[in-house]
């Protein structure tokens, strides 16, 4: 860990950022903290295994000391593992996640600080934001209600990708990511579903984040996720089948479950499903994604090598 303050004071929020071979791109976040109207955070880098040039990049703002940087490098474990080590080295009330090849908005963390100043208390997970594209059209819709939490921000017809800002130690007071061995995917939205249970988001209708969405491979990399990750996929369709509030949601990730498990060559999938009658009666839904997913992931894979 290399590590650089340039104030005695404990900041209130950690931006953190998982990072894989994004030398290229990882300057817009850092030119965009340095932009900050509020310097009340710390930048936590995690870096999963990257072999290019990021840590002597790194390294140098950390020299530069314009804003308080701290940086992990780690075997490569996927977006969940690097997750899972942020979280265990966060010390601040608050935390967000920025990509590596996303930045956020200038006046970003004094809406987020200010919301939480006024707003905040230990009823509430944290806070929920609007992500928009480089161009700066908002992604999605905008949040409908003062609080919600995630799962029903969507159920209510809520679309697209959002920033959510987490207390800390709600964060933590929720299991890890489990880490399959030979996988590097689970989804992000496991933890968040287990806070919905308990806590409601601060919504706040302001931009905080710019996300760079690639207009290639976004098909072609889901496809292949499926197949190279079928535990993870299988984990989480096993959770939202416990959790969700939304009896068809939990039909589509029963159905979900079966393609994994059918990818994954496991045969106790009934007996380890959360929901066996639901599962044994979704099977035919699920051999047809399987095959759809087969077809697809082929398909691509063909175009791609021509």
């Amino acid at each position: 860990m290399a590590t650089k303050s340039i104030s005695n004071r404990k900041p209130t929020l950690t931006i953190f950022t998982p990072t894989y071979n994004r030398v290229d791109t990882i300057h817009l976040c850092y030119e965009s903290l340095l932009r900050q109207t509020s310097s009340d955070f710390q930048w936590l880098i995690i870096d999963d295994g990257s072999t290019d040039s990021t840590a002597n990049l790194v390294n140098g703002w950390i020299m530069e000391g314009k804003i308080t940087i701290k940086y992990h490098y780690q075997k490569n474990q996927g977006m969940h593992g690097a997750h899972n080590a942020a979280y265990q080295l966060i010390d601040t009330e608050l935390n967000t996640c920025i990509d590596s090849d996303d930045y956020l908005a200038d006046n970003a963390v004094e809406l987020i600080l200010n919301k939480w100043r006024k707003e905040g208390s230990d009823k509430y997970a944290g806070i929920i934001g609007l992500d928009a594209k480089f161009d700066g059209k908002l992604i999605g819709t905008k949040l409908m209600t003062p609080l919600t939490t995630l799962s029903d921000f969507y159920i209510q017809g809520g679309l697209g990708d959002k920033k959510l800002v987490y207390r800390t130690s709600v964060i933590k007071s929720v299991p890890e990511y489990p880490v399959f061995e030979g996988e590097k995917y689970v989804g992000l939205g496991y933890k968040y579903q287990l806070i919905d249970l308990n806590y409601q988001l601060l919504t706040m209708n302001e931009i905080l984040c710019y996300v760079n969405y690639q207009a290639d491979g976004s098909s072609m990399n889901m496809y292949r996720q499926y197949f190279r990750n079928p535990k993870g996929f299988a984990f989480i369709r096993k959770e939202s089948m416990k959790h969700h509030p939304s009896f068809k949601r939990r039909i589509m990730e029963a159905i979900h479950y079966v393609s994994s498990s059918i990818i994954g060559c496991n045969h106790r999938f009934i007996s380890e499903s959360p929901c066996k009658l639901i599962t044994v009666l979704v099977i035919p839904f699920g051999i047809l994604l399987y095959l759809y997913l087969l077809f697809q992931y082929k398909r691509n894979l063909v175009t791609t090598i021509k």
